[in-house]
């Protein structure tokens, strides 16, 4: 036992350090992206590119994640409330539970998992390749050319993917309540409406801005850290992935605490 104590507080020490270290890389590549951004100007043919990748081809997937979670938790809520005679109730607790937490947070987890991988791998591939380093030698800059217009993709289109997230989900729980239930697809609107302010709207919308940061900073710090070939490759896709779902979920908590001390 007191073999494996000393054992067990390296690990832990290691394992503070190794995050002390990502954090540090991921802020230091926040200021120098701003920096560069600031400097030299915004490459916007880069940038509308990604928000081509990032936010059209993440539609489909947002879009089908969010309407298939609402349907569900509308069925179990009607279920379970319909126990207690509440079930004309479903409508607003459904919609505030997506619009406030379930919509921003599955389309960050999906869009982390789906771009954050693939910014992770792109990277990635360029670092162990020596392009990166083949842009520097060429006087180009890839802080500005290929981390700001992917970071700030992500800003822009978390949001916009939350809120269509968000309609269609409504949408779908309207649906399947209908169907199954035989609840007024208008009642349920109105309830939705009734419900749904715009302080809630703008406190779900607000995190994306932050779970877009997140995860456009996380992917590529990834990325240009990869090093050891195609197996690096894969460690640091996998890395992103990983992380930028804890830090979504971790900071979705956090986020949640000081918007209600405000009032959002």
């Amino acid at each position: 036992m007191t073999g494996a104590r000393p054992g067990l507080l390296a690990l832990g020490q290691a394992q503070a350090l190794r995050f002390l270290e990502e954090t540090g890389g991921v802020a230091q590549l926040a200021t120098r992206s701003a920096a560069a951004t600031a400097r030299h100007g915004l490459d916007l043919g880069a940038f509308f590119t990604q928000v081509e990748e990032i936010g059209i081809a993440s539609l489909s997937v947002t879009a089908l994640t969010a309407a298939f979670s609402s349907m569900v938790m509308a069925v179990q809520f009607a279920v379970q409330m319909d126990r207690f005679g509440a079930k004309e109730w479903v409508g607003s607790v459904v919609s505030l539970s997506l619009v406030r937490e379930l919509g921003p947070v599955l389309t960050a987890l999906m869009v982390g998992g789906r771009v954050g991988a693939g910014i992770a791998a792109e990277l990635g591939s360029m670092q162990v390749t020596e392009q990166i380093d083949a842009l520097r030698s060429m006087g180009g800059d890839p802080l500005r050319e290929l981390v700001a217009p992917r970071v700030l993709a992500a800003i822009a289109t978390l949001p916009l993917l939350t809120a269509i997230a968000d309609v269609l989900g409504v949408a779908g729980a309207a649906a399947v309540i209908h169907l199954s239930y035989g609840i007024n697809a208008t009642y349920f609107f109105n309830a939705v409406l009734r419900s749904v302010g715009i302080s809630d709207m703008a406190g779900g919308l607000v995190k994306t801005l932050f779970f877009g940061l997140s995860i456009g900073l996380i992917a590529c710090h990834e990325g240009l850290a990869a090093t050891g070939g195609t197996e690096g490759v894969g460690r640091a896709t996998t890395r992103a992935v990983v992380i930028s779902s804890i830090v979504t979920l971790v900071s979705d908590f956090v986020l949640t605490n000081v918007l209600l001390t405000f009032g959002l």
